[in-house]
């Protein structure tokens, strides 16, 4: 594994105090590689992308270090390292693709690309300049995905990315995936086991708000993870 890109010591992480979903949650993850997070309904997945987000405030943790540098996940430096495809997102309903595209990369203090490859890897070219609003829930989950890749940023989070993609667009995005490694991390979340074993380095599978299993290299196998999930629905 290379240097550790991001590390994070005992977080825990709670929508009502009473209640973690997640609790002593330790991972490292290191530069150019793809880690898939698989997990039964209510593992922690979503909640964890959130955290890392900035979306979720309420967590605590022993620390979190970008690189050997420690960082507040909504400082601005640590905001720039990192986008989030999340699995449903409703805001810019009122900016088209390109509008969108370049409000982001405006904040993000970067030049527009050409995105033209990833609009045809996409299926994408005839809905550039529709409202967010007016695309089916495919074609708006596609929004997000160019953008997320035009932008290439060093930790990419990607929560549920299959959920409403065609088959071409879901083969491209695997393609996408796997060749991330040249420009940063991907992290993801994928309750499908095909987009797991196809494109992961390693996989964490969650349960009940902690990594109880690592998978990594010649041990990703489907048969293999499916066992691990199926034991953790008879525990």
């Amino acid at each position: 594994m290379e240097r550790p890109l991001l590390t994070i010591k005992n977080l825990s992480a709670w929508y009502n105090s009473k209640k973690m979903v997640l609790s002593d949650f330790s991972l490292e993850l290191a530069e150019h590689e793809v880690v898939g997070l698989i997990g039964l309904n209510g593992a922690g997945k979503t909640t964890f992308l959130k955290v890392l987000s900035g979306m979720l405030t309420s967590f605590y943790s022993n620390g979190i270090w970008l690189y050997d540098r420690h960082v507040n996940l909504r400082e601005q430096d640590f905001k720039f390292c990192r986008y989030t495809v999340f699995a449903e997102d409703n805001s810019f309903q009122y900016f088209t693709f390109r509008e969108y595209l370049s409000y982001v990369f405006s904040a993000y203090r970067k030049e527009l690309p050409d995105v033209s490859e990833l609009l045809r890897g996409f299926h994408f070219e005839n809905y550039t300049d529709v409202l967010l609003k007016d695309l089916s829930t495919g074609n708006h989950k596609k929004v997000f995905l160019i953008t997320a890749f035009a932008l290439k940023p060093t930790l990419l989070l990607l929560d549920e990315p299959v959920n409403g993609l065609d088959f071409q667009s879901t083969e491209y995005l695997y393609q996408q995936i796997a060749g991330y490694k040249k420009y940063g991390t991907v992290l993801f979340s994928s309750h499908i086991l095909e987009s797991i074993t196809l494109t992961s380095d390693r996989i964490f599978i969650l349960e009940d708000g902690k990594i109880r299993q690592t998978f990594e290299c010649g041990q990703i196998d489907a048969a293999n993870i499916r066992e691990a999930l199926r034991y953790e629905n008879d525990l």
